[in-house]
């Protein structure tokens, strides 16, 4: 079997985003890379509307048994799903559905994720509903333990404000992890920032060598949304 990352979390967290960031990433560091989407419970912001641009790349996305976009997704997950799981040669990322009941999706396919060298990251944002304290935080992490019976071995501080992020919402949310860090034993394996925020948030965190900036582009928002109303 080869290397897995699961990116789990609340629902609104960022989870897609993160995860096809990650698979760019990965792939430009050299790495055979492959993206499974594997949400059935959220039918907007999902890896799969990316195929083409992750294809091109040279990104194999796997989502269902006929390679495009359907109605109905459960009865199409397949054994084709398991193919980059079984490739040795590969890393794959696994987007996986919201909250525990998204993450029970993670039961067909438990054998790959239980791996020394596979990761499970739970993905947080801080100004999200149910994830903005430590109280709400552990309980969606604990929640999705015991649905999938594995332990979440990262925590990614994804804290943001769509286009209107700034600095301070990172930092905040970087508070909340650490928080939640040492609640748990878990370490925060990356904070999150837009690219053009970069700068200012290394300059910010220079003293903390703890602190792991993961800089991203928005591949999942669309553009109309920034459209003015009114």
């Amino acid at each position: 079997m080869g290397k897995a990352i699961a990116v789990l979390g609340h629902y609104g967290s960022g989870k897609t985003e993160f995860s096809v960031n990650y698979a760019m990433h990965l792939k430009r560091s050299g790495v055979k890379t492959a993206l499974l989407d594997l949400d059935i419970a959220n039918p907007y912001f999902r890896s799969r509307e990316r195929q083409k641009m992750l294809e091109e790349m040279g990104i194999s996305i796997y989502f269902n048994e006929y390679g495009f976009d359907i109605a109905e997704d459960l009865p199409a997950i397949t054994a084709k799903i398991r193919t980059p799981l079984e490739d040795e040669t590969c890393t794959t990322v696994a987007d996986i559905g919201g909250n525990d009941s998204g993450a029970r999706i993670m039961n067909q396919f438990r054998k790959y994720f239980l791996a020394k060298e596979t990761e499970r990251y739970l993905v947080v944002n801080a100004n999200r509903f149910e994830t903005d304290t430590l109280e709400g935080a552990l309980f969606h992490l604990r929640s999705i333990e015991e649905e999938t019976g594995l332990s979440i071995t990262g925590i990614v501080n994804n804290t943001h404000m769509l286009t209107e992020t700034t600095t301070d919402d990172i930092l905040k949310g970087y508070e909340l992890c650490q928080k939640l860090s040492r609640s748990t034993g878990i370490p925060i394996v990356f904070s999150t920032c837009a690219k053009h925020l970069e700068d200012e948030l290394k300059a910010q965190t220079k003293d903390d060598p703890d602190f792991r900036i993961f800089p991203m582009t928005l591949q999942m928002r669309p553009s109309w949304l920034d459209v003015p109303v009114g």
